[in-house]
């Protein structure tokens, strides 16, 4: 056990009322949290138009995400706020909707099986590599940008079969993070039952999502040009088979707004939400100079005898250990809203229909009944017998059941990847004064950003 105990969420204090909560939430996430969060089984929170439950009782959560997905279906408070971003992609839209996504989406999902992308992988790693050594990183280096490029650049060279370039990344990171600032305003705005035309930022944030669609959309148009032109086309790559995919049932392909939809939500999860993690990660490895130095035992071996290899990976295990306790602490996707359909009871409660059900994985993480000091930093909790339990039933990051993200080992690799090359050639520390301010909006980022020192590793190291 390291006995860091990293910064969280804090909670309000309790004379804090849900009106004065709804309206400190247009500045901090953390508005709809107390202090006793991290340790209830319900929470409950009354708004003037809309009932919020946080559902922190593993049985409960387990009927929530593992069960009928009709009955309680994704929120349409993300449609709310993600649709200037994803249209009516596979993440936020429900019913047979959804399902037809999914029949057409999952062959997509051949291609990427982990080791068929490796490389591609791989290849985004040593480019990351290549820019850190030419003076890329240094002092007070802004970490979370760093990762945005890296993780970003993988999910390009996946979908689109080429790299992300430094221009495309900071492009990124500068408009989703106003854009999902100003999506989180309008998704309490819309709580507090004001119409979406009077809501605060939407047309910034309008800006921000176009922005960042023409991003995506420049390469899909390219594509269906050189289509269209008889040209040679990669034919392994994801946007080839989002072109080709057809729904089983009707026949129906995807038009090109609906690629663009479907590559937005495959580009949010592929990159937005690992950038997220590996930020969080490097940050607390930082503070750990003993956890950095066993990775960095481990990245030796492994690259001893030549560059890193699918079969390596197994030769990785607390590496891979470091990230899951990173994702435990800040899983990218804090709270996972369903909507009530029927009414029922929980612990008592009377839940009516239209109410908000929030999964929280930042909660269950945390929860005192289900972790032994939850709040550590603790990497080796993971190679423990007595983990076992909580991880079975308080262990959530890429969700669970039907919906569960289809991009869980994915992430786990390219994580793995990224973090040994990183520590084959550097060493991390803190920046003194700076401590980052978690807040969870559409993924759970630094409110403050998150700065480190790099430092090349001598060779006798």
């Amino acid at each position: 056990m390291t006995g860091l105990v990293p910064p969280k969420p804090a909670g309000n204090p309790k004379k804090l009322g849900p009106v004065a909560r709804l309206v400190k939430s247009f500045h901090s996430s953390t508005a709809p949290l107390y202090a006793k969060s991290y340790s209830m089984k319900l929470g409950e929170v009354r708004l003037p138009r809309r009932t919020m439950y946080f559902v922190n009782q593993p049985d409960l959560v387990q009927k929530i995400l593992l069960g009928d997905v009709d009955r309680y279906p994704k929120s349409d408070l993300m449609a709310t706020m993600l649709e200037l971003l994803l249209g009516e992609s596979i993440f936020v839209s429900n019913g047979d909707l959804w399902r037809q996504q999914r029949r057409m989406m999952d062959p997509a999902f051949e291609g990427t099986r982990i080791k068929a992308i490796f490389p591609l992988m791989r290849e985004a790693a040593d480019a990351m590599a290549a820019r850190f050594a030419e003076g890329a990183v240094g002092p007070d280096t802004q970490i979370d940008l760093e990762m945005t490029h890296v993780t970003a650049d993988v999910i390009f060279r996946t979908i689109y079969s080429r790299p992300f370039t430094r221009e495309e990344a900071e492009i990124i990171f500068e408009n989703f993070e106003r854009f999902q600032h100003l999506a989180w305003q309008h998704g309490v705005w819309t709580l507090a039952g004001v119409p979406q035309w009077l809501s605060i930022g939407r047309i910034r944030a309008r800006r921000s999502a176009a922005t960042i669609r023409e991003l995506l959309h420049r390469p899909v148009r390219e594509r269906l040009t050189a289509i269209d032109r008889g040209e040679e086309i990669p034919e392994r790559d994801m946007l080839t088979s989002f072109i080709r995919a057809e729904d089983p049932e009707t026949g129906k392909r995807f038009n090109e707004r609906e690629l663009v939809d479907q590559i937005g939500i495959m580009f949010l999860a592929g990159h937005e939400t690992s950038a997220s993690a590996l930020a969080w990660a490097l940050y607390l490895i930082a503070q750990c100079p003993d956890v950095q130095a066993r990775m960095q035992a481990e990245a030796d071996t492994v690259f001893a005898d030549g560059p890193l290899a699918f079969e390596k990976m197994r030769r990785l295990p607390f590496t891979r250990d470091v990230f899951r306790e990173t994702l435990r602490l800040y899983p990218p996707v804090a709270f996972i809203p369903r909507n009530a359909t029927e009414a029922e009871k929980m612990r008592g409660k009377q839940i009516l229909p239209g109410a908000i059900l929030f999964v929280s994985p930042l909660l269950e993480h945390r929860h005192t009944e289900h972790w032994d000091d939850p709040d550590v930093f603790d990497p080796d909790r993971f190679s423990r017998a007595e983990t076992k339990a909580s991880e079975q039933k308080a262990y959530l990051p890429f969700s669970k059941g039907p919906r569960v993200c289809l991009g869980a080992a994915f992430a786990l690799q390219e994580a793995v990847i990224i973090l040994a090359t990183m520590m084959r050639d550097w060493t991390v520390s803190p920046v003194e004064g700076h401590v980052p301010q978690p807040v969870a909006r559409l993924t759970l980022r630094s409110e403050n950003g998150i700065r480190l020192n790099l430092e090349r590793r001598r060779r006798d190291d």
